[in-house]
């Protein structure tokens, strides 16, 4: 069994944007809950781990936005934009979501542990260099690939995003780069608007952008194509030092934002996918960190599906997730009929040997 890190502090659930906001913290306390189970969450390590300084969320925000998230603590509800409010302790719980992924990068690289999942809020995926939006203030992943870079030194880090919206603020802060390979499956058009099949990067980062977007309705065999035929390629082309995945469950069925089909399994699959190429080409780093996702069920479920697959061991519980062997035997050989990744191979091809 992998020495796999859960990141996870009750502050999390502190961020809260208000009554009725699908961000809730409800979406964590679900899994929280099921990792108190004995039998469940006796398995993993949980560090102690503590916030980035100003300094660090620097290194993909302007000055301006870190001293605008800072300045809502300690106030009552205030909106960033229409979508992405805070509470008093928001840039807390903001400033230690960045931190859990720092920490855990830096326990891989030094194999205290082996992977790790990142249970936090807020999300990040959407936060630009100037602008907190899409319910995320800092770009959690973005702020952390760069990082690893200034402080580890590393050279090569694969992003894949399979969030049910296009990460655009991860997209912008390495669209001009080679250092970073971005890759996103998502819906589109939709939220936010970004991420067509043409947008591959700029200047030297041309080809380190993939996109695969979808219409909707996609599930389980859609996107273990998308993973079989071409994330894995590139990935064991590109030889990432470390993998990143920013882990959205609103792909998930009967999410209310969205209209994606994938299960547990399915989430299991590409998880699987991903921890094998990390031990192929990057010595096993890979670190998951929380995204999206607003059915409480499917929170749980796929959160557990991608713990069972970190750990490498199936998970005894009540719940639906761990992948059967059958499945995953019918999820490799999927020939589900996707005309976006046809899509997606032609354009990628012009970058890739795939």
């Amino acid at each position: 069994m992998r020495r796999t890190a859960i990141y996870k502090d009750d502050l999390f659930l502190q961020h809260q944007p208000g009554y009725g906001h699908p961000e809730s913290p409800d979406r964590l306390r679900v899994i929280y809950d099921a990792l108190d189970k004995e039998n469940i969450g006796s398995r993993f390590v949980y560090p102690q781990f503590r916030p980035v300084s100003a300094e660090t969320l620097q290194l993909n925000h302007s000055e301006d936005l870190v001293r605008r998230v800072t300045a809502t603590q300690g106030h009552a509800l205030m909106a960033l934009d229409p979508d992405t409010h805070t509470s008093p302790r928001s840039n807390e719980a903001a400033c230690l979501a960045v931190g859990a992924l720092t920490d855990g990068i830096a326990s891989i690289v030094r194999r205290e542990i082996d992977n790790a999942f990142c249970l936090v809020r807020p999300p990040g995926h959407h936060a630009e260099r100037e602008n907190a939006m899409g319910f995320c203030l800092y770009n959690n992943v973005a702020v952390a690939a760069r990082w690893a870079m200034q402080e580890l030194g590393l050279q090569r880090i694969m992003i894949i995003d399979w969030d049910l919206h296009h990460g655009n603020g991860t997209q912008e802060s390495f669209h001009e780069m080679n250092e970073v390979l971005y890759l996103s499956v998502h819906k589109y058009p939709y939220y936010p608007g970004t991420g067509s099949a043409l947008e591959n990067g700029t200047d030297k980062g041309e080809g380190y952008t993939v996109n695969v977007p979808l219409p909707g309705g996609q599930g389980d065999f859609e996107y273990a194509r998308i993973f079989n035929e071409l994330i894995v390629p590139v990935a064991r082309q590109y030889q990432p030092e470390l993998i990143l995945i920013s882990c959205g469950f609103d792909i998930c069925k009967g999410d209310p934002l969205g209209d994606m089909r994938v299960t547990p399994e399915g989430i299991a699959y590409m998880t699987r996918k991903m921890v094998e190429v990390a031990e192929e080409v990057s010595g096993g780093r890979l670190l998951v960190t929380l995204e999206g996702g607003y059915n409480l069920d499917s929170m749980r479920d796929g959160s557990l599906a991608v713990l069972a697959e970190l750990s490498g061991q199936p998970i005894d519980c009540d719940w639906p997730v761990n992948l059967s062997t059958e499945k995953a035997e019918q999820l490799a050989h999927s020939q589900a009929d996707c005309p976006s990744l046809e899509q997606a191979l032609l354009i990628t091809k012009e970058f890739w040997q795939i």
